[in-house]
């Protein structure tokens, strides 16, 4: 596909938790900047990651997975959502391919709705009123390397009917299948608009924001299920070096909710910390332009998901 002219926009990415959110923009964008996990809340706030090419510059905004909120965090979450949605030119909706069409995908289209779309009169044999999208909804269905050619095809019906979207994209992240189509599909309902972000830039977090996630997406791939839920990692500081050969500092508080918790995050003889470590020193180093010394700090802060001022002083 050639485009006429350059188009620029923001497109928000939502969907239940676990869809492949992050995955995906991740293989948009050519960088790791959203960690990945199967743990529901795996991202806790907007990111915006971004994809340029000659045709256009595509701001990939990833949001929270949308669930029902048990705790004050979980109510933050739901709410990013519902800001983000606002300030967007389109939307990429992800349903993955090997499951079912549950409750939580119906209540994000229903959110959906109640944001872009206005139902107006069809003329038929009888008057009918059907739902008109006011900004272009992409129905994008993943991780379709999970399923046979049949099962595809009885997904992307099974999605047409749910929702009549602007269109349906397969994809595959894991096996690259079709992001291609996917990048000209969101090129193609972007507005004509000038370049937003210098080309070399890829998201608008900053080094510590990146570094904080970095650290916590090591967490997650290393304790998996033991890991508490309540991991929060904030980037106290950064000490950038004077010489040229010197090594920056990077001192990390990682905060959890009981004194249990500690040494499941510690490891026997500090094994966990020093793995992690070894794990995001390379990316680490990449994103602050030094070789660091990484310093890792545990700390209790109790019962803060539902604490409104320590959440303030994490950063939610």
């Amino acid at each position: 596909m050639v485009f006429e002219s350059y188009c620029s926009g923001f497109v928000g990415v939502i969907g239940r938790p676990n869809v492949g959110k992050s995955t995906l923009i991740n293989d948009l964008v050519g960088e790791k900047i959203a960690i990945t996990s199967s743990q529901p809340e795996t991202t806790r706030r907007i990111i915006r990651g971004i994809a340029t090419s000659d045709e256009g510059q595509i701001v990939l905004v990833d949001t929270p997975g949308m669930h029902k909120p048990r705790t004050v965090l979980g109510q933050r979450l739901d709410r990013l959502v519902d800001d983000s949605l606002f300030d967007v030119d389109a939307v990429m909706f992800l349903l993955p391919a090997d499951q079912k069409i549950g409750p939580g995908d119906r209540r994000i289209l229903t959110k959906l709705h109640s944001a872009f779309s206005h139902r107006v009169s069809q003329e038929t044999n009888r008057e009918k009123r059907v739902s008109v999208w006011t900004k272009p909804v992409i129905a994008v269905v993943t991780k379709i390397d999970r399923v046979s050619h049949q099962q595809l095809l009885e997904k992307l019906l099974e999605i047409e009917q749910m929702g009549h979207f602007t269109q349906i994209v397969p994809v595959s992240a894991k096996k690259h299948n079709n992001l291609d189509e996917l990048r000209h599909v969101l090129l193609s309902v972007l507005p004509e608009g000038p370049q937003l972000y210098p080309t070399d830039m890829v998201t608008e977090d900053t080094a510590s924001q990146r570094v904080a996630e970095l650290i916590r997406g090591a967490f997650l791939d290393q304790l998996n299920d033991e890991l508490p839920h309540s991991l929060a990692v904030v980037v106290d500081s950064i000490e950038y070096p004077d010489e040229e050969h010197s090594r920056a500092n990077v001192y990390v508080s990682l905060y959890v909710e009981r004194d249990s918790q500690k040494p499941i995050i510690i490891g026997r003889g500090a094994s966990n910390l020093v793995r992690v470590k070894q794990i995001v020193r390379k990316d680490i180093n990449q994103v602050i332009g030094y070789k660091t010394n990484v310093n890792l700090h545990v700390t209790v802060a109790k019962n803060w998901q539902s604490d409104t001022k320590k959440l303030q002083r994490l950063g939610f």
